[in-house]
């Protein structure tokens, strides 16, 4: 039987590897600040969110099976889909992208908005 000594030591080496990854995990969600939109899998554009220094917007079309756009809004730190015509609205519902928790989807049009990781990793991996 293991003394109660070894399991408050190995129990301590536990919470202070969780308490490590946790820092890093945490401390690695603000780092990448360049967004790619991505229409049927290819970049179409690249804004890095440190350089916006006003609001502005754009329109991005697809010419598919069921056409349509989508009007993204660009501020400092940020990015949304502010209006879509596909049917769901989905993307638009989804608000602003700030962080590499989850990237914006429009499935319709085939558009993903996501924020591009400086390590090249993305976060889906981590």
């Amino acid at each position: 039987m293991i003394k109660t000594r070894t399991w408050i030591f190995i129990t301590a080496v536990c919470a202070a590897l969780l308490a490590v990854l946790s820092a890093a995990l945490l401390s690695s969600r603000g780092e990448g600040t360049v967004v790619e939109i991505l229409q049927d899998g290819t970049v179409i554009e690249e804004i890095d969110l440190s350089r916006v220094t006003s609001r502005y917007s754009f329109t991005v079309t697809w010419g598919g099976k069921e056409p349509g756009s989508n009007t993204i809004l660009v501020q400092p730190g940020a990015i949304c889909v502010s209006d879509a015509d596909c049917p769901d609205r989905i993307c638009v519902s989804q608000g602003w992208l700030t962080n590499q928790a989850a990237p914006v989807v429009c499935m319709p049009h085939r558009l993903i908005i996501r924020l591009k990781s400086p390590s090249g990793v993305d976060a889906v991996s981590q």
